[in-house]
């Protein structure tokens, strides 16, 4: 039995799964099994998947299912896991060498810990960096489902690991969440498991053109969604969801002004600060975007 058993959900992902499966076969640490989930794709994805299992034989198992959706591609393969450790890799991600050594280190004599994750390194869709994702190191492990919840911290998705037996604990993946069911998955276990967190980059996130990061009213929904689903949970009450909110209201903003959406930009900011207005961050974002709208109006 495998210490890890990575789970890759593939939907239509030829471009980039070859790349996700290289960083896999180079880890630092070899005790790892790829169960990969191929999600109705129509490209050659399933001719790509075919051809590692081959390589890799009873390294890699491949599930071809008709098109379900994210969660219900990750629930297969972890009805088809056995490893005590469970790792996150979507198909147009990589991890560095050192990514399950690092993750392997976060639970040693820690069997309160039941997820981990780290820092990555944005990429575009040709793999040029971006940006690296620096966490917020005041919130950033132990108990902190709460700061899960009111979105003071982000757990990266190619970063996570997480004991198997915290499935029989809170359940699989919510299917009925088409986006944000990562985020509700790793609250769950914060609600029960101490959180650890790896403090170096290893794994590169790819924003493509298309990809589900980039659909930004899919996303709002969906976290207004995960923030409903949870109100009233411990640490999840009024002033929690009213910070949540604030969070994604802002975050919207910030993605409305990147599009040039003046007037968008700034009621989000506006919303934000209303339902938060204690937030320093949201009231500078506000600010900012005003000037931004005012200008944009004396040009036209």
């Amino acid at each position: 039995m495998a210490t890890f058993d990575i789970i890759i959900p593939a939907y239509n992902a030829a471009r980039y799964l070859p790349a996700a499966i290289e960083s896999v076969i180079s880890q630092t640490f070899g005790d790892w099994r790829i169960i990969l989930v191929n999600d109705g794709s129509t490209d050659s994805t399933a001719a790509i998947a075919d051809e590692y299992q081959r390589k890799l034989g009873d390294r890699m198992l491949v599930v071809t299912q008709a098109n379900a959706g994210l969660p219900a591609a990750r629930n297969v393969a972890i009805h088809n896991s056995s490893a005590e450790f469970l790792a996150i890799l979507d198909a147009d991600d990589i991890w560095l060498p050192c990514r399950l050594a690092e993750s392997l280190k976060s639970f040693e004599s820690r069997p309160e810990v039941g997820l981990s994750y780290g820092l990555i390194t944005v990429i575009d869709q040709d793999g040029n960096p971006q940006r690296t994702f620096a966490g917020n190191r005041s919130n950033a492990e132990g108990k902190i489902a709460r700061s899960i919840y009111q979105r003071k911290v982000d757990l990266p998705c190619p970063t996570i690991t997480f004991r198997r037996k915290c499935i029989e604990e809170v359940g699989l993946f919510d299917e009925t969440m088409r986006s944000t069911e990562d985020r509700d998955m790793w609250l769950r276990i914060a609600f029960r498991r101490e959180v650890a967190f790896i403090p170096k980059v290893i794994a590169f996130y790819r924003i493509a053109a298309g990809g589900m990061s980039g659909n930004m009213d899919r996303m709002f929904d969906a976290q207004r969604q995960f923030i409903r689903k949870h109100y009233g949970a411990p640490g999840c009450g009024l002033v929690a969801r009213q910070i949540a909110l604030s969070h994604i209201y802002k975050q919207r903003a910030d993605g409305q002004r990147q599009r040039q959406a003046r007037g968008a930009a700034f009621l989000c900011s506006l919303q934000a600060c209303a339902i938060w207005p204690f937030s320093t961050d949201n009231l500078r974002t506000a600010a900012s975007l005003a000037g931004y709208f005012i200008s944009g109006r004396q040009r036209t």
